[in-house]
């Protein structure tokens, strides 16, 4: 993830959380907080101690950013996401974290889906 893309100061994450709007299901915490000015989005990440070893907390902080590497383009831009990982998220495999991601970012409205044009010929 480009250091663009990236939330890593504590001021930064508590902005998000003051004045952000937040969704969540079983699996995560989103905050969301809009910022008109900025074309790109950034992401913060949140797992804790509880969620088990460094291991495992890095390796659900992993799938969490490919999953948002892989939505880039359908993610809406202006805007500063800090995701929370819930207990459930350690014993998830990759494909049921983007799912769960996907589901989460859907109930924020955070998509901003490119339909494909219709060729009428």
């Amino acid at each position: 993830m480009k250091k663009k893309l990236r939330i890593k100061k504590n001021d930064e994450f508590q902005n998000v959380f003051q004045n952000g709007e937040s969704f969540a299901n079983r699996q995560f915490v989103v905050y969301v907080l809009d910022k008109p000015n900025q074309d790109y989005f950034r992401i913060g990440l949140s797992v804790s101690k509880k969620m088990g070893n460094a291991v495992v907390r890095n390796q659900i902080k992993r799938y969490i950013r490919q999953s948002f590497l892989e939505l880039m383009d359908d993610i809406k831009i202006g805007r500063d996401y800090v995701v929370i990982a819930r207990k459930p998220t350690s014993e998830m495999d990759f494909f049921q974290v983007k799912k769960s991601l996907i589901h989460v970012l859907k109930r924020s409205n955070s998509f901003a889906f490119k339909r494909k044009p219709i060729n009428k010929d």
